[in-house]
């Protein structure tokens, strides 16, 4: 039987599919082989070695010890595209906002007496709250991922005019993209020519404060910035003074910061992103999908820290071994096979950063506990079990 600990509340359908009998699910689960979460930041002293697999209903991953989890053998899943129709729908909702003034006329609305002048104030105030279309303007996505495209393509189909940058784009994700999106070689070259700007981009030591003053003071004046991916991709302090100046029209956020509280032009919405029923099942079932097939079969989908690595089952036992990715590792790992007498019917490996991850399957139904300990013995092995038909 296989231990599931939750961290957070995953949506039942994705935990109805642990079938009972198989797996024990719970927050309280102690020894667990599988964490699920969605935004607890886990500490790597709260992963005990029982652990074989962290698994984020979500797709970023900055509370997780990713480089902890790698050194210690343990997969890191995440769900990208899961939750990017919710996100694209609320980054639409950002961009209606920021261009016509529908929250400040509600507030108004709300701050008025029920009487029967009431009538007369809207049409004498509603002016005050006017906007502009977003019909005919500039759109800049930055970012043309899972989430980055379906905002761009549906910009297109709003009557906006959409400028991507993304130096890294997948294949996967240019076939998805409008063709009528246009191509910037540089950030510093979107942001001069756009109205909007969308951040669609995970956060990395190399992305933290991607948009600063130096860039602020560079991008096209009265700008209307959006933020739907990471608060830290974002120079609060550099956006306060930006939106003082009113070099910055508007910032529209899904990531509170105390700096940015009350500021004039700042949107902030409670991390709203991924919060709708939709979303939170498709994650919940990706991520038990992909949990369930490495726990039962080694397979390994959508890991942040492994690379993707599958194999049809050859009847017998399935030995996975991941490693650091150096010389002569394959050669030893057989090499203890062999020594043991064992066929080998099938085999995969993959390697990823540094890593690689290895799929054989035997013509016996088990390994011994010393064969198993051996192989974890191999200097630059990470992680070696066994599993049996």
């Amino acid at each position: 039987m296989f231990r599931i600990r939750t961290l957070n509340e995953i949506a039942s359908a994705g935990l109805e599919l642990f079938a009972q009998g198989d797996y024990e699910v719970s927050a309280e689960i102690a020894s667990p082989d599988a964490i699920l979460l969605r935004s607890y930041t886990l500490p790597f002293n709260e992963i005990e070695n029982s652990v074989l697999a962290v698994a984020r209903a979500g797709a970023g991953v900055n509370n997780i010890p990713v480089n902890d989890c790698t050194s210690h053998g343990v997969v890191v899943f995440n769900t990208p595209g899961a939750n990017a129709n919710s996100v694209k729908e609320l980054v639409i909702a950002g961009l209606l906002l920021s261009s016509r003034g529908i929250n400040e006329g509600m507030q108004w609305i709300s701050s008025q007496r029920a009487d029967d002048r009431l009538s007369l104030n809207i049409e004498k105030e509603k002016n005050r709250f006017a906007g502009n279309e977003i019909s005919g303007k500039k759109l800049g996505v930055i970012g043309l991922g899972a989430i980055g495209a379906l905002v761009a393509n549906a910009a297109i189909n709003l009557g906006m005019e959409v400028y991507g940058y993304d130096p890294f784009i997948s294949v996967q994700a240019a076939w998805g993209l409008s063709s009528a999106v246009k191509r910037c070689e540089g950030l510093d070259q979107l942001l001069s020519l756009v109205d909007y700007a969308t951040l669609h981009i995970p956060f990395t030591l190399e992305t933290q404060h991607l948009i600063n003053a130096e860039r602020l003071n560079k991008a096209r004046r009265e700008l209307r910035i959006l933020n739907f991916s990471r608060g830290e991709l974002v120079d609060s302090r550099a956006m306060k003074t930006a939106l003082s100046n009113r070099r910055i029209d508007r910032y529209i956020t899904d990531f509170p910061d105390e700096t940015l509280l009350g500021v004039r032009a700042v949107m902030s919405i409670p991390h709203l992103g991924a919060s709708t029923i939709e979303a939170k099942e498709n994650c919940a079932i990706m991520t038990v999908k992909q949990v369930k097939d490495y726990l039962e079969n080694g397979n390994i989908t959508n890991s942040v820290n492994f690379p993707n690595c599958s194999l049809e089952p050859s009847g017998g036992v399935r030995v996975l071994i991941a490693n650091s990715n150096i010389p002569n590792m394959l050669s030893q790992i057989l090499s203890v096979l062999a020594k043991e007498g064992l066929n080998v019917d099938d085999m995969v490996n993959r390697h990823r950063d540094g890593v690689a991850y290895t799929i054989i399957d035997l013509s016996a139904n088990v390994l011994s506990n010393e064969c198993v300990a051996r192989l974890k013995s191999i200097n630059g092995v990470l992680m070696a079990r066994q599993i049996c038909p």
